[in-house]
């Protein structure tokens, strides 16, 4: 276990100062980089079970876990077996095989919300196509997103957006022309009357609302209650369609994701992290008769190189058999999640959780938007993550992610990381 304020991590540093000349920030993804957080990212040469190691041989329990797909853990032996399989067959065809259809009915079995629907690459590309698909089949143009809710990085997302944006307190992206946001109207997280305000204005033109239905980008935020039934009966009334961005959320809080979980069915879905089990996948689906618009049934053009490649697709399917076969896997990250929430609690920090997701807000106050979440005290929050890593524990380098807790996490991994919370001054 890496531990002391002198943990080495030259090796890190110097793969680091390479990595600067070739790729932006050295990192290829905002976040790595540990901008927000004062510290070199760390470079890591392998994982197992709830453990990383970095590139000096330092060890780490993870709480990222590849920023959520990673729910059974690192290289679990059973989807590591069946990407090697598949792999011995090829890397990708460029057509139609066996493994998608499979993939596509454990997901339907388990969200019957998504009567049919699509495999891609990314959550972003989950989430443009059912945005695309809402417009096709509604004839519409405008869409209601939320402050703070992260929908991947296309164009017309790109709004008030959680995750990297708000870390580094950008509210758009540069490079966006506004003719691509001009359609995309923001409401307020857990505000209804925000939502009423947009709908009685543009309701007629109006094709989707799309939400986190546990909001995770921002940190973790859960709906209040009624938030929820609210969206999904305003846009039944204007006949709008509301999309669920459960790319976090699915087969995380239960196996029928944060729909299953908060008892609300939407009308599309965006699905990626858990449902590749590890591997570039993402899925987007819903009612038939939406779908059905999707070329080459309909006019709404998407297509993918890659899209429901082999590979990715036996990784999935392993885990979600896997997660399908031993339901009592949520009941343990229930209680292993609720281990830690207590300890940060009784330390007198900030807790926000669903299922095993959470995040400590370095605030006084009850975090249930954007707002809330931007008063954060993102320098306590850098201290307290650069304690943790000190201390051998691994978590998000951001005030506005989650905690993800795993099926590899053992008891006393849990004892471990209850006991370095409580020391925290």
């Amino acid at each position: 276990m890496a531990g002391g304020r002198y943990m080495n991590i030259s090796k890190s540093q110097k793969l680091y100062s390479q990595a600067l000349q070739f790729m932006p920030g050295g990192v290829n993804s905002p976040v790595r980089a540990f901008k927000n957080v004062g510290k070199t990212p760390l470079f890591i040469e392998k994982a197992k079970g709830s453990r990383i190691y970095d590139a000096d041989g330092n060890e780490y329990i993870d709480y990222v876990c590849s920023w959520g797909p990673n729910i059974l853990g690192h290289a679990y032996p059973e989807v590591i077996d069946a990407v090697k399989k598949s792999c011995d067959k090829g890397l990708t065809f460029g057509a139609c095989h066996k493994g998608e259809v499979e993939l596509a009915q454990i997901i339907q079995k388990n969200i019957p919300s998504m009567e049919m629907l699509r495999l891609v690459n990314s959550g972003t590309e989950a989430v443009m196509s059912a945005v695309r698909a809402a417009r096709g089949f509604t004839g519409r143009d405008k869409i209601v997103k939320f402050e703070g809710c992260y929908h991947g990085h296309s164009d017309g997302l790109l709004v008030k957006a959680g995750s990297g944006l708000l870390t580094n307190s950008i509210p758009d992206s540069a490079g966006v022309p506004e003719g691509f946001t001009e359609n995309t109207l923001l409401a307020k997280y857990n505000n209804i009357d925000s939502v009423a305000e947009l709908f009685e204005k543009y309701g007629s033109d109006i094709a989707c609302v799309i939400v986190e239905p546990c909001a995770a980008n921002m940190g973790v935020i859960p709906p209040k209650k009624g938030f929820l039934k609210f969206l999904r009966d305003i846009t039944c009334q204007y006949n709008s369609l509301l999309i669920f961005d459960e790319v976090i959320t699915g087969f995380r809080l239960s196996l029928g994701g944060a729909q299953k979980y908060y008892g609300i069915i939407p009308d599309m879905t965006a699905l990626g992290k858990i449902v590749g089990g590890g591997m570039p996948l993402a899925a987007y689906g819903g009612k038939k008769e939406i779908m059905e618009c999707v070329a080459p049934s309909g006019s709404v053009y998407q297509a993918g190189t890659l899209s429901g490649n082999p590979i990715a697709v036996s990784a999935g399917l392993a885990t979600l058999k896997i997660l399908q076969n031993n339901p009592d896997i949520y009941n343990e990250l229930e209680r292993k999640s609720y281990l830690i929430e207590s300890a940060a609690t009784d330390s007198g920090l900030n807790v926000n959780r669903v299922g095993s997701l959470l995040t400590v807000f370095f605030n006084n106050a009850a975090i249930q938007n954007y707002d809330n979440a931007k008063q954060s005290d993102t320098k306590k929050y850098a201290e307290f993550f650069g304690y943790l890593l000190e201390n051998g524990v691994y978590t998000a380098p951001s005030q506005f992610e989650a905690m993800f807790v795993s099926a590899a996490h053992t008891d006393k991994d849990i004892a471990y990381t209850c006991d370095i919370i409580h020391n925290f001054k």
